[in-house]
């Protein structure tokens, strides 16, 4: 069995963030969701669990950060092309999402980035595959 990562998230609204990742694509698995989490499958291994900020509490004794004012994490997710990475962050940013920093473009590498309706930080970037092998 390949190894996984299940990122968590803490969440407002949850409905309105599944709505939100809805929008891009991204599905939740049921099995692993219920009115407090909800289980978003990124791809085969990844996954960000979406739980309402008192079910994120059961996880830890320390304060939630406010991420409309710090950073704790930043979220990077790689895309085949280019085209994919402009895709996913203009219909993030037309379905609910802010722009959170500049596009990075280095020829070989290419990034976007969004704030999701949590104020959690995304990044999507493509990488030149005969870059990444040299």
């Amino acid at each position: 069995m390949p190894q996984m990562i299940f990122v968590n998230l803490p969440v407002k609204d949850l409905e309105a963030t599944k709505a939100f990742f809805g929008k891009l694509g991204f599905s939740c698995n049921p099995q692993f969701s219920d009115e407090n989490a909800a289980c978003l499958v990124i791809s085969d291994t990844i996954f960000a669990m979406l739980l309402t900020e008192p079910r994120f509490k059961e996880f830890t004794k320390k304060e939630i950060s406010d991420s409309s004012k710090s950073t704790e994490v930043i979220l990077a997710l790689s895309a085949e092309s280019r085209e994919k990475v402009d895709e996913l962050v203009d219909t993030a940013l037309a379905s609910g999402g802010s722009p959170a920093n500049e596009t990075m473009d280095y020829g070989h590498m290419y990034g976007r980035s969004f704030q999701d309706p949590n104020n959690h930080i995304w990044e999507v970037v493509w990488m030149d595959p005969a870059a990444v092998q040299g």
